[in-house]
């Protein structure tokens, strides 16, 4: 393909790639308002205290006393306006990010195809494994993200009290972009694994790097899965930390295994 036919076909990767975007854009508008739509049903539903993670949570209370909390079907977080036109554009751009991210698939796909015919066969394989895997574990920090992180550390600061003169209300800007965040941090720590296979095939990672660090991992992944849940209970604080200490151990398995002569330094001199 000549240069010009490169441009063209990238052209029409970009108009497939936004158009899908604006489709799906249209179709979260459409459905976002309503008792039943998107936005009541899904995006405010760790506001309430039917929301799914807390009826399993309010199930197993009877092992872990401290879950019991999570029985309260009258608990309730109320969202205000304090912006004229924040609502109607909420409304906008939560349409298109939730149109990105389930376009992401698509996107890549996209991506893909584009790259395809520059790359040897051997690079082929590599390439899907990675647009399949990085997907993979996308949706799952986002999942993770949307049912542990947010409603974990929604209610704890939605309902933590420095005074009892103060009537708690959150703001629909600050719950937007706290649940934004939250869940699109989740996606982004979940793509650890995929970030280290990159390193290490780039000759900047290897297993030794995790082996050596591992106490401190362990201790750093512990304070981060502290501040992200606030609450303080050992269960809560181990839903977190036991995802992310696993992320940490599938990168390690990912990357290469370290030079031998650095394998044998470690031996000798394990606390080094």
């Amino acid at each position: 393909m000549s240069f010009w036919d490169h441009l063209e076909e990238l052209r029409w990767t970009l108009f497939r790639s936004i158009f899908a975007l604006v489709i799906l854009a249209i179709v979260f508008f459409a459905f976002m308002r309503g008792d039943d739509g998107i936005f009541d049903s899904i995006i405010l539903g760790p506001t309430r205290g039917d929301f799914v993670i807390y009826r399993l949570f309010c199930r197993v209370a009877s092992s872990f006393s401290f879950l019991s909390e999570f029985c309260d079907t009258a608990f309730h977080i109320e969202i205000i306006n304090i912006k004229l036109a924040t609502q109607f554009f909420t409304h906008m751009t939560l349409s298109f990010w939730l149109a990105l991210v389930f376009a992401f698939p698509y996107l890549m796909f996209e991506v893909w195809k584009f790259i395809r015919p520059a790359l040897y066969e051997s690079e082929k394989k590599s390439v899907r494994w990675v647009f399949l895997f990085g997907t993979g574990m996308f949706f799952l920090g986002c999942a993770v993200g949307y049912f542990l992180v947010f409603p974990m550390t929604l209610r704890f600061l939605a309902t933590y009290q420095i005074s009892e003169a103060i009537n708690e209300q959150v703001s629909l800007d600050s719950y937007m972009d706290n649940f934004l965040m939250l869940i699109f941090i989740m996606g982004v720590i979940f793509e650890m694994p995929l970030l280290s296979w990159l390193m290490s095939k780039l000759g900047l990672l290897h297993r030794g790097f995790f082996n050596r660090y591992r106490r401190h991992a362990v201790v750093a992944l512990l304070i981060l899965a502290a501040l992200i849940t606030p609450s303080g209970d050992p269960f809560t604080l181990s839903l977190v930390f036991v995802p992310l200490y696993a992320l940490y151990e599938l990168s390690a398995f990912f990357v290469k295994p370290a030079p031998k002569e650095e394998d044998d330094a470690v031996s000798v001199y394990p606390n080094e």
